[in-house]
């Protein structure tokens, strides 16, 4: 289990979506014909709210044995690998900067057509067609992050549950 952080909470960075592009380019290299997309998602994909500045990346993958078979190319771009690491179906990896040990990006990658993935793309856009739901979980992550400034793990704990409320609400609004 990689060890909690300390949460940080910054504005929007415009350079967080090139950083997300970039990061999927190097990842297509690596992986070749078993990636089918990277989706850039979490709070450093929605604009005007603040985010830890950590990115987080979904990799579809055409077959998770395929991703499996080629974890040592993951691994070789610096990622440390988790397994599913509390989520049936997904393989979890982390990216620090070997300098400062600061972590960098999160990949929580999934075979295509899981249903998880479309979870967090609808949150996504979700929140980035309302502002005013954009700004309410913004406030929801700072109440989060005073309760649990040194422990990321605790601070994701906290604000779960308003996230699974306004998935589900997120979910309804794409299937109408």
């Amino acid at each position: 289990m990689p060890p909690p952080l300390k949460v940080e909470l910054l504005p929007h960075n415009p350079r967080w979506a090139e950083q997300a592009k970039a990061e999927g380019e190097t990842l297509a290299s690596a992986l070749g014909s078993i990636l089918l997309a990277v989706h850039h998602v979490g709070s450093t994909a929605i604009p005007g709210i603040s985010a830890k500045p950590i990115l987080d990346l979904i990799p579809v993958v055409t077959l998770m044995s395929a991703l499996d078979a080629r974890k040592g190319a993951i691994e070789a771009l610096g990622y440390e690998w988790w397994e599913e690491f509390g989520l049936s179906g997904r393989r979890y990896c982390t990216k620090n900067d070997p300098v400062t040990g600061r972590r960098l990006v999160q990949l929580h990658c999934y075979e295509d057509g899981s249903a998880d993935i479309a979870r967090h793309l609808a949150f996504r856009d979700y929140l980035r067609e309302r502002p005013d739901v954009a700004r309410a979980y913004d406030q929801e992550k700072a109440r989060c992050q005073s309760l649990h400034a040194n422990d990321s793990h605790a601070y994701g704990d906290c604000k779960s549950a308003w996230i699974r409320k306004t998935e589900v609400e997120a979910l309804a609004h794409y299937r109408a």
